[in-house]
């Protein structure tokens, strides 16, 4: 088995942020990325890279961040006690877009390498990442074109690839205390290390490729689509679900902030506003309805297409 390659994973993962950052401006329009370098005092560092108040993006980040340490944090250790004792590095690129637009989903991804080595000992390691869809107006061309381009990037790894990630992904984005899915998929996976190193970060770089040409043309879709101060109130509750979801189950926030991480940089994944209203349902029969009747409930976008 090849031994991992931690030079050409950070190579990669920085092309990678290059790469989406400008994709995303192009689609904007507007506005351009500001970049925040940032050094973690316990060791490493990263670039938070975000866009804000542009034509199409109200706010989004797309981080790079490689973190090293002598000691794991709770959150990474307490499920895998065969890497107590053991240094770490940890690296990734985690991306959230947060559009002005209620028809515009949001988007989430990140693809990220960890390992874990003690001396005497082989190192443990893995990838993980993946990238999921959150509309807040249901479409269901963009339902299938994300899962199209989704099924794509697993192909090439074999069949079962696509439905394992995707399944991993909807038990993953799932609000237990709402008991409803955080949006309309996409990939997730983790601790991934079969078929040896180059396999694994073959895939991880797949998957990371594919996310901005899935996202850009249903940006391009919707992005003009009229809209008033009702979608906008609904999109503001939906964005809640959103916060929700990353402050209470998401691994990379606990991760980041149990390891001594840059606050600024892992909240930035929160939207610039969200609004909570006691017991709040959409009413029967409606758009907003719809996204909870069809939508969000987790099924197969690509049967007989």
């Amino acid at each position: 088995m090849s031994a991992p390659d931690i030079a050409a994973v950070k190579q990669y993962l920085l092309s990678l942020q290059d790469n989406i950052c400008q994709a995303l401006e192009a689609a904007d329009g507007k506005a351009v990325f500001v970049e925040d370098a940032w050094e973690r005092e316990q060791g490493g560092g990263g670039r938070t890279r975000v866009i804000s108040d542009g034509a199409v993006f109200e706010k989004g980040g797309v981080n790079f961040s490689h973190v090293y340490g002598d000691k794991l944090p709770p959150s990474a250790s307490a499920s895998r006690p065969e890497l107590a004792g053991r240094s770490f590095e940890a690296m990734g690129v985690s991306l959230v877009i947060h559009p002005h637009n209620p028809y515009v989903p949001t988007s989430h991804a990140n693809v990220r390498f960890f390992i874990a080595e003690k001396e005497g000992e082989e190192p443990i390691w893995w990838f993980g990442g993946g990238f999921d869809l959150t509309p807040y107006y249901g479409n269901d061309e963009d339902c299938r074109s994300w899962h199209q381009a989704a099924k794509d990037a697993c192909d090439p790894f074999g069949a079962e690839v696509y439905p394992h990630f995707k399944q991993w992904c909807d038990d993953y984005f799932f609000l237990k205390h709402r008991n409803e899915p955080r949006g309309i998929g996409g990939l997730f996976f983790d601790d991934l290390n079969q078929g040896g190193f180059e396999h694994s970060f073959a895939l991880m770089r797949s998957i990371g490729n594919a996310y901005a040409p899935a996202y850009t043309p249903i940006v391009e879709r919707r992005k003009n689509t009229e809209y008033g101060e009702h979608q906008r109130d609904f999109q503001l509750h939906r964005r809640g679900r959103y916060v929700e979801f990353n402050l209470v189950f998401d691994r990379g926030t606990l991760f980041g902030l149990q390891s001594g991480g840059r606050t600024e940089s892992i909240l930035m994944s929160l939207p610039p506003e969200v609004r909570w209203s006691y017991d709040w349902q959409p009413e029967p029969g409606t758009e907003e309805a719809r996204l909870y009747d069809h939508y969000l409930q987790p099924q197969d976008w690509l049967a007989d297409h």
